[in-house]
């Protein structure tokens, strides 16, 4: 049965499932507008969302048809994996940040394999073991690469302006650039009084950039033609402080249940990545590549009990957190052949 939540103030979310996923759904957020109704999120590419979507719209009396416009947080396919079908369906436009607009036209234009090969080729210089690359090399070697999620997203025909209110005939909606999950993850400021009066600065659509009782990957910004050396784990810890600085009264996220105190909420973001460079820290007392590090981080399970999947994503966050540390002069890469290895300063 389809979840709709009405937020009050022409605002609702729609819970969306995600396909063999533990987050279980996205929450599309409808916003009405004066020109017709706006989608902040689409939801997954998959019959069972887009069925789930489509009869959300209808509970609420319009439908997908009606759709004025698509705003993305992010380019992650549960959030914009349905946007082509609700453009095709509605002729909306769809508007996303500038540096996820490039993921998306970069990963429309890759030839199949590129991104196994990419990584492959990261998870090489990582310290993967040889069983965990094997499976990547036979996918390649197969050309199961078109199953990939994102191969095939919809190209946006806006670009969101950090600072900038979006052109919402009768609403003020303002895009906060917080870069961290994603190099160009948006979060939506909707400037307007609480419709039940909450203390605070509005509402805040926060996509996957804060939410209530998890924290978002923060891996790297992966793009196999940039050798640019990113940071973002610090990219996220200084979003994390503008939204904190804007005191919304509540936040929508795209995952979970809304939620009050964005400040609080922040502060416990904060000394969790603290003790968790610290521990990090720590552990480098040892040279260690990023998978070993990963094989030693905290996650949700042990180490033995994380999907395949699950481990690249654990690997790219293991990096993330390493870079930071080199940025901070905590560690630095020992020099040498074959895997990197990192060790505490």
């Amino acid at each position: 049965m389809t979840q709709v939540t009405g937020h009050g103030g022409g605002v609702w979310s729609l819970k969306v499932p995600i396909p063999d996923n533990p987050l279980g759904h996205t929450l599309v957020h409808l916003l009405d507008t004066d020109a017709g109704p706006v989608l902040i999120d689409t939801g997954w590419d998959d019959p069972t969302s887009w069925d789930t979507l489509a009869d959300g719209l209808r509970a609420l009396g319009t439908s997908v048809d009606d759709i004025h416009g698509v705003v993305i947080t992010h380019h992650h396919p549960d959030h914009h994996g349905l946007s082509g079908r609700v453009r095709e369906a509605s002729g909306a436009w769809i508007a996303m940040h500038a540096a996820d607009t490039e993921v998306v036209r970069r990963t429309r234009a890759s030839r199949p394999g590129v991104w196994l090969g990419y990584l492959t080729a990261k998870l090489t210089a990582a310290g993967a073991p040889e069983e965990h690359l094997a499976p990547l090399r036979a996918a390649r070697a197969s050309g199961r690469t078109r199953t990939l999620p994102g191969l095939r997203a919809a190209l946006p025909d806006r670009e969101i302006v950090p600072g900038d209110l979006l052109p919402l005939a009768g609403r003020r909606l303002r895009a906060i650039w917080t870069p961290g999950h994603t190099p160009g993850h948006v979060c939506l400021h909707l400037e307007e009084t609480h419709p039940a009066r909450l203390p605070g600065n509005g509402r805040l659509f926060s996509g996957d950039h804060l939410l209530p009782g998890i924290t978002p990957h923060i891996g790297l910004y992966e793009d196999p033609d940039d050798t640019t050396v990113t940071d973002p784990l610090g990219d996220y810890l200084d979003s994390l402080e503008r939204v904190a600085r804007l005191a919304p009264a509540e936040v929508l996220p795209a995952h979970q249940h809304a939620f009050t105190d964005a400040p609080a909420r922040v502060r416990e973001l904060l000394d969790h990545h603290e003790e968790r460079l610290t521990g990090l820290r720590a552990l480098l007392a040892t040279p260690l590549t990023a998978w070993q590090l990963a094989e030693r981080m905290e996650w949700n399970r042990p180490w033995d009990e994380i999907p395949y999947g699950s481990r690249n994503i654990a690997v790219s966050e293991a990096e993330a957190h390493l870079r930071r540390l080199v940025k901070l002069g905590h560690a630095e890469a020992v020099p040498g052949d074959g895997p990197l290895t990192y060790v505490a300063v």
